[in-house]
C-alpha cells in the first residue's frame, strides 16, 4: 500500500465514474489528496452554466468519502493549475487518472522530474459505462440539463 497519492478533477455532478476513482485511490493508499478544480479554471468547460459551484462539489465529495471511509484519510485542496501539489511536494508516490487524463499525468511526471522528484506511479482507471453503453461523463450530465 502506498502512503500518499493524488488525483484531480472537477467532480461535477458526482457520478459512479468519480466514485470508482475515489474508491480505487483509497484502496491503494493510506492518504489521498484530491485537487478539486477551482471555478476560475472551469470557465471554458462545455455547458459551464450548468456546472455545480466549488462548495457544492466539495460538499458532495466529503459526503461520499465520509460514507466509505474516515474523512481524515482524504484532503481536498483547491486546484488552480493543471498539476496541483504533486509537482511541488516530493512525498507523493502515485497518481490516479482516467484514460482521458493520462497525457496530463505524463506531463505532471515530466514536471516532477524537472523539479528533481521521483516520477509517480500512474494508475489508470478505465471509463465507466452508463446508459446506452455511453461513458459516464459530467459533460453529458450537464448537456441533459441544458
Amino acid at each position: 500500500m502506498l502512503n500518499l497519492i493524488g488525483m484531480g478533477g472537477t467532480f461535477d455532478h458526482l457520478h459512479d465514474g468519480h466514485k470508482f476513482l475515489i474508491k480505487t485511490a483509497l484502496s491503494i493508499s493510506k492518504q489521498v489528496v484530491i485537487g478539486l478544480t477551482s471555478q476560475k479554471m472551469l470557465k471554458g468547460k462545455k455547458f459551464a452554466s450548468k456546472l455545480e459551484d466549488y462548495q457544492t462539489r466539495k460538499k458532495k465529495l466529503e459526503k461520499f468519502i465520509g460514507s466509505i471511509t474516515e474523512l481524515d484519510r482524504v484532503k481536498i485542496v483547491e486546484l488552480n493549475d493543471p498539476y496541483g501539489p504533486p509537482i511541488k511536494e516530493p512525498e507523493y508516490e502515485g497518481l490516479i487518472a482516467s484514460q482521458e487524463t493520462y497525457s496530463s499525468a505524463l506531463k505532471l511526471n515530466e514536471v516532477r522530474q524537472a523539479n528533481g522528484f521521483k516520477p509517480l506511479i500512474i494508475i489508470i482507471i478505465p471509463m465507466i459505462m452508463g446508459e446506452n453503453n455511453q461513458r459516464l461523463s459530467s459533460t453529458a450530465i450537464r448537456e441533459k440539463l441544458v
